[in-house]
C-alpha cells in the first residue's frame, strides 16, 4: 500500500493534468448548454413545441449519456483514462459539427444522442485522473477546480449565444464553401466542433498518474463491485439522489431562465446571454471552489462527512432563494438575485464526485462516478428541463407562466435533495469505517491464497 503522502505527481504535474480537463469539460459543457439561449431560432426553423426543445437540451443526451457512462466507467478503472477522454473529445467533437448540419428535428435529435456517448467518457475518467493524482486532503478543492468547467462553459455557451443571436440579426444567414447557407446557429455547433478536435492535441501534455489508495492496481470483478454498492445502498441512494435532485433544480432552472428573462420582462436574448452568462461564469466558478475550500477545511477539521455537510448546506441555503427571484416584478432585481443563486447551486457539483472517491477502492472508483453520473445527469439534465416545459405546457398552457413552472419545479427538487443529503449523513461515515473494513479482509484474502495485495 501506498502511504497517502507519497506517490502522487508533482504539484506542477498534477494542477496542470487538472487545468486540461478542467477545458475538456468547458468545451463538453459549451456543447451541452449552447441550446439554452437558442430556443427561439431552433424553435423557428425546425418548426418545434418547447416540450420537443427540451427533449433537445436534456433527455436525448442525457439517456445516452447515462447508459454508456457506466462501461466507461468500469474502462476507466483499469485503461488508459487519458486515451479514454481523447476519442471521447474526437467523439463528442464531430457530432457537435454535425448538429449544425441539421436540416430536420429527428437529425438534430440524433446528432444530440451522439454528443451525449461521447461526452460519458470523460467526467469518469477524468475524476479518477484527479484523484490519483492529489492526497485526500486536497482532493475536494482539486475535484472542484476541474468542475468549474461546468459553470465557465455554460456562462461561454450564453455568451456565445446572446453574441450569435446579435449576429443573426444583423447579417442573417451565412454562405460557406461546401455547406452553402448555413444560419448563424449552425454555424456556431460547426466551430464549437473544429475547436474540440483542435483539443484533443492538448490531451498528450497529460501524464497518466500512479494508481493509488485502497484497492489501486486490482481489477475487481463486476459481482464484487455490486456487492460493495450493495453494503454501502444506502450512502449511495442518498448520496445520489440528494444531489441529483439540486441538480435538477439547476438544470431545470439554467435551461429556462433565459427564456424567463425574455417572456417575463420582454429583454432580448442577445443582452439575457450577456448578463446571465457572466454571473453563471462568474458566481458558478467562486461557489464550486467555495463548497471544495469548505469541504476540505471541514475535514482537516475532522469532519468525516464534509463533502456531503456542502452539499445540503447549498440546498438550504439556495431553497428560499428559489422561491422568491421567479415572482419579482424587476428584472435588474432578478439579475442581482441571481448571482447568490448560481453560487449557492454550484456549491455541490465540487464535492459530490469528490465524496464517491472517498468512500469507493480505486479500482471501482470510475464505475461508482459512473454511476452516479447516471442517477445526476438521468434525473437533472434529462428531466429537469423537460419538467419545466411539461408543467409550462400540460399545467398552465401558457407560455407566459414560466416563472410559476421554474419555482415549481425548482422549490420541490431542492427541498427533496435537502431531505435526502440530511438522511445520508450517517451512513456515509459508516461507509467510510466500511471501507477500511473491506481492505483489511481483501489483504488477509490476498495473504490466504499465498500472494500479496497489488499497488501498480
Amino acid at each position: 500500500m501506498h502511504n497517502k503522502n507519497n506517490g502522487y505527481p508533482s504539484s506542477a504535474v498534477a494542477w496542470s493534468t487538472v487545468a486540461i480537463l478542467m477545458v475538456a469539460y468547458v468545451l463538453s459543457f459549451i456543447d451541452r448548454q449552447i441550446l439554452n439561449l437558442l430556443v427561439g431560432p431552433i424553435r423557428r426553423d425546425l418548426a418545434i413545441s418547447d416540450t420537443q426543445m427540451s427533449l433537445l437540451m436534456g433527455l436525448s443526451f442525457a439517456l445516452f449519456y447515462t447508459l454508456c457512462g457506466i462501461p466507461l466507467g468500469r474502462m476507466a478503472d483499469s485503461r488508459s483514462r487519458r486515451g479514454l477522454i481523447t476519442v471521447g473529445v474526437l467523439i463528442w467533437s464531430a457530432m457537435t459539427a454535425a448538429c449544425g448540419l441539421a436540416r430536420q428535428y429527428w437529425q438534430f435529435l440524433f446528432f444530440r444522442v451522439g454528443v451525449g456517448v461521447g461526452e460519458a467518457a470523460l467526467s469518469p475518467a477524468a475524476y479518477s485522473l484527479i484523484a490519483d493524482s492529489f492526497p485526500a486532503q486536497r482532493r475536494a478543492t482539486a475535484i472542484s477546480v476541474y468542475s468549474m468547467g461546468i459553470y465557465l462553459g455554460s456562462g461561454l455557451a450564453f455568451l456565445l449565444g446572446g453574441l450569435v443571436i446579435k449576429f443573426a440579426s444583423a447579417q442573417g444567414a451565412v454562405q460557406l464553401p461546401l455547406l452553402g447557407e448555413v444560419r448563424p446557429w449552425q454555424l456556431i455547433f460547426l466551430l464549437l466542433g473544429a475547436a474540440g478536435v483542435l483539443f484533443t492535441l492538448l490531451m498528450l501534455a497529460v501524464r497518466e498518474p500512479q494508481r493509488q489508495g485502497i484497492g489501486a492496481g486490482v481489477v475487481v470483478p463486476m459481482r464484487e463491485v455490486g456487492a460493495y454498492l450493495r453494503a454501502n445502498r444506502k450512502t449511495v441512494i442518498c448520496h445520489n439522489f440528494g444531489f441529483a435532485c439540486i441538480s435538477f433544480a439547476s438544470y431545470g432552472s439554467g435551461a429556462w431562465v433565459p427564456t424567463f428573462f425574455v417572456r417575463t420582462y420582454g429583454w432580448d436574448a442577445g443582452h439575457v446571454g450577456v448578463v446571465y452568462g457572466s454571473i453563471v461564469a462568474v458566481f458558478g466558478c467562486l461557489g464550486i471552489v467555495f463548497g471544495g475550500r469548505l469541504a476540505d477545511r471541514w475535514a482537516r477539521r475532522g469532519r468525516t462527512d464534509a463533502n456531503m455537510r456542502v452539499g445540503l448546506l447549498a440546498a438550504c441555503l439556495v431553497l428560499p432563494l428559489s422561491l422568491i427571484y421567479p415572482l419579482l416584478n424587476d428584472a435588474n432585481l432578478v439579475a442581482v438575485l441571481m448571482a447568490p443563486t448560481v453560487f449557492c447551486l454550484s456549491m455541490p457539483f465540487g464535492v459530490a464526485p469528490a465524496a464517491i472517491q472517498e468512500i469507493m477502492p480505486n479500482a471501482m472508483r470510475g464505475q461508482a462516478s459512473a454511476i452516479y453520473l447516471f442517477v445526476v445527469t438521468l434525473f437533472g439534465l434529462g428531466v429537469g428541463p423537460t419538467a419545466v416545459a411539461l408543467v409550462t405546457d400540460y399545467v398552465f398552457h401558457d407560455d407566459m407562466a414560466l416563472r410559476y413552472s421554474l419555482l415549481i419545479v425548482s422549490g420541490s427538487a431542492l427541498l427533496l435533495g435537502a431531505g435526502f443529503l440530511a438522511r445520508g449523513l450517517q451512513p456515509y461515515r459508516d461507509s467510510l469505517v466500511h471501507l477500511q473494513r473491506w481492505s483489511v479482509q481483501r489483504e488477509a484474502a490476498d495473504a490466504a491464497a499465498g500472494g500479496l495485495p497489488q499497488t501498480t
